[in-house]
């Protein structure tokens, strides 16, 4: 692997080398390396761009890599992503892509997935995103995700926008079935001019369903968020969105938490906090020592860890 492969994997995915397992790298819109085990299989799709990730029913305690990255100028990179999770499986599924563009042309990744989780299964999806760069061309990252849980099974996903990617439109789509558990706990960083948005969409059609939506954004300098929810109870249920964010400079954050009740049973709430670090944690930190830029950054790290 080159210097800057190292570098995007070692961000996104925490690779240092060619993983052991199951694994499928992308890189520049091809496969750079791929290996399937005896319970999960990746298949390249035959129709479009992408794979199916199968894993077998009743596999425990294994990892799944497929990280993407882009390391030329003016690339667009669409690709299609399945998995079937086999009922009573436990798995961890570590995504994420990186691009480096060092061009005045923009670049691009959009991933579609979509997660067919079976019944009494235990996942964790890692998502990370990054931008490097030092020229003009724009680095554009917009992920669509789709999650349809089955009977008695958890499903968490972590999503983090780690800096310098300099547009996103994160769309994620979920509908959870009897006894199912969605944890979502998102977290964003931008700066400069770069502009990110977000929209869960989450039905909770089963008795006993539940949806828990965490958000931490920090804008800084003349960057823009947005983030849009909507969570809709069609049962007995129980639906919780909280976002919370943090301003400095000429930044703009807009926050749309929406809820919809269509069941007696079902019991939703929102929350939205957006507000600038206060004088008070700023001089404690500077009491012990820290200038004000480093009391800032050690906060800005606390609040997003």
């Amino acid at each position: 692997m080159d210097t800057i492969l190292k570098e995007l994997l070692s961000n996104i995915s925490n690779l240092h080398d060619i993983p052991q397992g199951a694994y499928n790298i992308r890189k520049d819109g091809k496969l750079f390396s791929r290996s399937s085990t005896k319970e999960i299989e990746i298949l390249p799709k035959k129709n479009k761009e992408g794979i199916n990730i199968i894993v077998s029913p009743e596999t425990k305690n294994q990892s799944i890599h497929i990280p993407v990255v882009i390391t030329q100028g003016g690339f667009d990179d669409l690709v299609y992503n399945d998995f079937y999770i086999g009922d009573n499986s436990e798995i961890t599924i570590i995504a994420g892509c990186g691009i480096h563009n060092n061009t005045v042309k923009n670049s691009s990744h959009q991933g579609i997935h979509t997660f067919h989780i079976g019944k009494n299964c235990k996942v964790k999806y890692i998502e990370k995103h990054l931008g490097i760069g030092q020229n003009l061309g724009k680095k554009i990252l917009n992920p669509t995700t789709k999650i349809i849980i089955k009977e008695n099974s958890y499903f968490e996903m972590e999503t983090v926008q780690l800096g310098g990617v300099s547009y996103s439109n994160r769309k994620t789509n979920a509908k959870l079935f009897e006894n199912t558990t969605l944890i979502v706990n998102e977290k964003i960083l931008t700066c400069e001019m770069e502009k990110a948005k977000t929209k869960f969409n989450v039905e909770l059609i089963g008795n006993n369903s539940k949806v828990d939506v965490i958000s931490r954004a920090v804008a800084k300098d003349c960057s823009y968020q947005e983030f849009v929810s909507n969570i809709i109870g069609k049962a007995k249920c129980f639906g919780h969105v909280e976002c919370d964010g943090i301003l400095s400079d000429n930044a703009i954050i807009n926050s749309t938490p929406k809820i919809s009740a269509q069941n007696t049973n079902a019991m939703l709430v929102h929350e939205a906090a957006i507000g600038k670090i206060s004088a008070d944690q700023l001089i404690k930190l500077m009491s012990l020592g820290l200038s004000e830029e480093e009391a800032e950054k050690r906060i800005i790290a606390g609040f997003l860890s």
